[in-house]
């Protein structure tokens, strides 16, 4: 059982509501999302056949598919710019940072997706007989995730 101010902080798990995101890695970029969601690393598995039965082996990495959820505010949204230029051909991936931070906005742990590109922007839902925040989603596609502890 943890005793000392230490240990809880290291034997505890981190509260996920602490957390920045960055476009392309520059800090001052950082853009307030309500929610991330699809930072998953993983391999598609191979099977084999063969006269002793089935042999499970690892194979290519699996899509990223990162959504970002956050409120719609009345500027206009980079995001649709950036989903936009999709139709152009011109579309220019981008490198987006997630750091979960603890209580002195100090980082514990960084994401970085590499070479991320929209694919989908939802816009709210809407209800009359609701008071909810709107609430857009943005669905990203990307080449690769990294993981680096604090």
């Amino acid at each position: 059982m943890a005793t000392t101010v230490a240990d809880i902080e290291n034997d505890y798990p981190i509260p996920v509501y602490r957390f920045r995101v960055s476009i392309t890695g520059d800090e001052s970029n950082s853009i307030a999302f309500s929610e991330v969601s699809g930072l998953d690393i993983g391999v598609e598995t191979i099977t084999y056949k063969d006269g002793f039965g089935k042999k499970h082996m690892p194979g290519q990495p699996t899509d990223v598919n990162i959504t970002l959820k956050r409120g719609l505010v009345r500027t206009k949204s980079m995001f649709f710019d950036w989903l936009s230029s999709i139709r152009l051909n011109k579309v220019e991936k981008q490198d987006i940072t997630v750091v979960l931070v603890d209580d002195t906005d100090a980082d514990l742990v960084i994401w970085t997706v590499k070479n991320a590109f929209p694919k989908k922007l939802t816009a709210p839902s809407f209800n009359g007989g609701s008071n909810e925040a709107s609430v857009e989603s943005l669905e990203l596609m990307a080449d690769d995730i990294s993981i680096e502890f604090k």
